[in-house]
């Protein structure tokens, strides 16, 4: 039979209420009590009736993650690092799709589904400031990603400027001079692009390494099928590049294959680099170079934000963190061959 309150009282020789402090992490126990409780609920394997608990507080006890796509290597493994930071709270984690649309962005934030949870860390893609200022707004709301808000909003991204200069800056550093961009999005509103576009500018232009407009090419999104396909528009207008910097690891993936497709050795003709640092690109023939944001780091610190918002604890006006990220070294540009993630 499964320990209850009353055992894990008698045991540590207190009160119920005080037992009832401890796991509710009340301020106002003597640290040798609440040393003999926590004692004895592991003894015991004491586990707290979370529901009753958030019941009590007037919350659900779950939070959710709204991304555009699970079928996206990168937010597939975001979720499960949402989905552990979520349970180290004692929260049950929902993960929905929005396909980027802005009207289910929005449902998430101010419709009824709000009402079942406690606070939303959402991905954007389409969503406008007045959207997320509605005063419908019943929870909390940490964003992910490059589009940002003059909203007082809590917000967690990486330094996409600084990401794309790295990596490209490291082909410049192998003696690559002709580095193609793959994944511009001109006529798009596509912050991320924008930015990752800025930082492979700035990376040429600190080499002085002059631009070539034919080695930026657009894609319609970010797939492996755009990347294959950018390689072959590249071949197909005499435009060979002997470095890939691509905007996701997707992209990154695709190219590979066509690079292979058309008789290019990777990385000895053609060095290649993605950002994303998904698990796939571990695997690859040759392994992917990636840019590898801190998912850990980012899942962490916006659970903790969102806690903190439904607590109400103090916090400051609206955080703007900048997550870490991480070269990692592959085969794709001439590294070892599976390296640690």
């Amino acid at each position: 039979m499964a320990a209850r309150l009353q055992d894990v009282a008698e045991r540590a020789g207190v009160s119920v209420r005080t037992v009832s402090n401890v796991v509710n992490d009340f301020p106002h126990v003597r640290p040798a009590v609440r040393e003999r409780v926590q004692q004895a609920i592991a003894d015991l394997g004491y586990t707290p009736n979370m529901t009753a608990r958030f019941l009590r507080g007037g919350r659900t006890g779950m939070i959710a993650l709204a991304v555009p796509d699970l079928s996206v290597p990168y937010f597939a493994e975001l979720a499960g690092y949402m989905m552990r930071a979520a349970h180290q709270h004692g929260l049950t984690l929902l993960i929905e799709e929005t396909d980027g649309d802005r009207e289910r962005e929005v449902l998430f934030a101010t419709g009824p589904r709000s009402s079942t949870i406690d606070g939303l860390i959402l991905s954007p893609l389409s969503a406008e400031a007045e959207d997320l200022s509605d005063p419908r707004r019943a929870v909390p709301v940490v964003l992910l990603g490059e589009r940002t808000y003059d909203e007082p909003i809590d917000h967690i991204a990486i330094d996409n400027v600084r990401a794309a200069r790295d990596a490209t800056t490291h082909l410049i550093h192998l003696g690559r001079r002709r580095v193609a961009a793959i994944g511009a999005r001109p006529g798009h509103d596509s912050r991320m692009a924008d930015l990752r576009l800025d930082g492979y500018h700035q990376a040429l232009a600190g080499a002085g390494v002059a631009r070539d407009e034919r080695l930026v090419v657009a894609t319609p999104w970010f797939t492996r099928q755009d990347g294959y396909d950018a390689v072959v528009q590249l071949v197909r207008a005499d435009a060979r590049p002997d470095a890939l910097f691509c905007f996701n690891d997707l992209l990154a993936l695709g190219a590979i294959r066509a690079l292979a497709d058309h008789d290019l050795r990777c990385p000895e003709d053609v060095a290649v680099v993605g950002i994303d640092g998904i698990e796939e690109g571990a695997f690859s023939v040759p392994t992917l170079t990636t840019i590898a944001p801190d998912m850990a780091g980012i899942a962490s610190r916006a659970v903790d934000l969102l806690v903190a918002r439904i607590g109400g604890r103090e916090v400051e006006p609206a955080v703007d963190d900048v997550a870490g990220f991480t070269l990692v070294v592959r085969g794709s540009t001439g590294g070892g061959g599976r390296s640690a993630r």
